[in-house]
């Protein structure tokens, strides 16, 4: 028998997955990773055994139940959005990574939490890799965010960073951002996989060993997703996602992992001029101000575990067109069309020879069935030439038959519809749309001077 030859080594390997090959490629043919495959390190051979290493004191391991958390108070950034999306404020050495588009606010969001936990006696390093010192100034000038605690430095060296934060021995670390910051104990430019793998990881290890909690900002691709190896996501404690239309200046903020929290948390900001606001109670963005008019009804949204009032505006146009214009905003247009059949269908009102406009208030966007019956009233409303008064509102999902179905969460939507003066919420107790119609028909009668519609 021949001797077996000896296994070719795969010169390139993926720092994504680990996948191997024998050429170079620009995608990995495993996770289908762009410029993640570079030439893999000299084989050195597999580890056997391991010895086995005595703990120190401070760390050797103990019951679960005596292990103290009084030392880990958490402490809370001053914004009081943030706090409720990070689950209550800062942990001691949390590693927080906050992403978002270009433009979308999030230096104008980090400057704000470090000059408000600079105002409660924190002090604060901020280290921008992206802007200069005085680019960070001027904005922080703009928004009112000067303070003497609020040390700021601008590095895209890693080791430089660790410096300032031995000299500086901050409170809090923030980090703008992960992409832009290059070590010299790994190979490739800033922004490479195995960069951002290698600052992410000293960055959170640094966070662990001195108790500092330490927010980075992470960018993202074209398709929404953070830029960088995925174990990015699974390094850090809490992963958090700035949002906004750029054409309105609400914004939120998200959860999407929370080691110390819940995940179903939003906040909401206003952008302005001079900088960001809170907005603690936004329910005013998303209703339209002035009477009542015709082809409105409010629907009970539900953003993470904040319940809001959103208004729903429709508009009918009678054409004789063979195809209707359909023209939503902030609604899914296949959701409105299937809502206008059920409408038509089983709730006697004709809209096949109407165009129709759907759209709601403030930017908001609708994803959730909980407003079909909204947009239900809506266009009834638009084609009958019906307001209905202040304090009605409908929540419920329609089915194909014309029934309503239940919701998610449908009783804090009722008891948050009730605490902003919504009186008279009609949902599943209508059972079906016809009847739901009728009974928002009574209601939008007993105004005075006002006709009873007939639907």
């Amino acid at each position: 028998m021949p001797p077996r030859r000896p296994t070719q080594t795969a010169p390139y390997r993926c720092t994504e997955c680990g996948w191997t090959t024998i050429k170079w490629v620009g995608r990995c043919g495993e996770c289908q990773q762009w410029g993640t495959v570079v030439e893999a390190a000299e084989q050195t051979g597999i580890v056997r055994s391991v010895s086995p290493v005595a703990p120190g004191a401070s760390r050797r391991a103990r019951p679960i139940t005596d292990i103290d958390t009084a030392d880990s108070p958490r402490s809370t950034t001053g914004v009081g959005e943030f706090d409720r999306v990070l689950g209550g404020g800062l942990v001691p050495g949390a590693a927080i990574l906050l992403s978002g588009e270009p433009g979308v606010g999030k230096s104008t969001l980090l400057l704000e939490v470090a000059a408000r936990a600079a105002r409660e006696g924190r002090r604060v390093l901020y280290a921008s890799a992206e802007e200069s010192t005085a680019q960070v100034r001027l904005r922080a000038e703009r928004t009112g965010a000067l303070h003497d605690e609020l040390y700021l430095a601008s590095e895209t060296d890693l080791a430089t960073i660790l410096g300032h934060v031995d000299e500086v021995a901050p409170d809090l670390l923030i980090v703008d951002s992960v992409q832009t910051v290059s070590s010299a104990m790994s190979e490739g430019m800033a922004g490479h996989p195995s960069q951002v793998r290698e600052v992410a990881s000293t960055l959170i290890r640094i966070a662990k060993e001195r108790a500092l909690p330490t927010i980075v900002v992470g960018h993202v691709t074209k398709d929404g997703s953070i830029a960088g190896p995925r174990i990015l996501e699974h390094l850090v404690d809490v992963v958090c996602h700035f949002e906004g239309d750029r054409q309105t200046s609400l914004r939120f903020v998200r959860a999407l992992k929370n080691r110390f929290g819940p995940t179903d948390e939003v906040g909401c900001f206003d952008m302005t001029g001079a900088g960001i606001a809170e907005v603690p109670d936004p329910s005013a963005l998303f209703l339209g101000h002035g009477s009542p008019q015709p082809g409105t009804c409010v629907a009970i949204a539900l953003e993470g575990r904040r319940a809001l009032p959103v208004e729903v505006q429709a508009l009918t146009i009678k054409t004789s067109a063979p195809n209707p214009r359909r023209v939503v905003n902030g609604v899914d247009s296949a959701r409105v069309a299937m809502v206008l059949a059920v409408l038509e269908r089983r709730g006697g009102i004709t809209v096949s020879d109407q165009d129709v406009y759907v759209s709601t208030v403030g930017g908001v966007r609708l994803t959730e069935p909980a407003a079909d019956l909204a947009i239900a009233v809506a266009v009834a409303n638009a084609l009958r030439d019906v307001a209905l008064p202040r304090g009605v509102a409908a929540i419920g999902e329609l089915t194909l038959t014309g029934e309503i179905r239940p919701v998610t969460q449908s009783a804090q939507r009722s008891t948050e519809a009730s605490r902003l003066g919504y009186s008279t919420v009609v949902g599943t107790s209508s059972r079906t749309l016809r009847r739901a119609l009728a009974e928002l028909a009574g209601h939008a009668a007993a105004r005075p001077g006002d006709d009873a519609p007939e639907f």
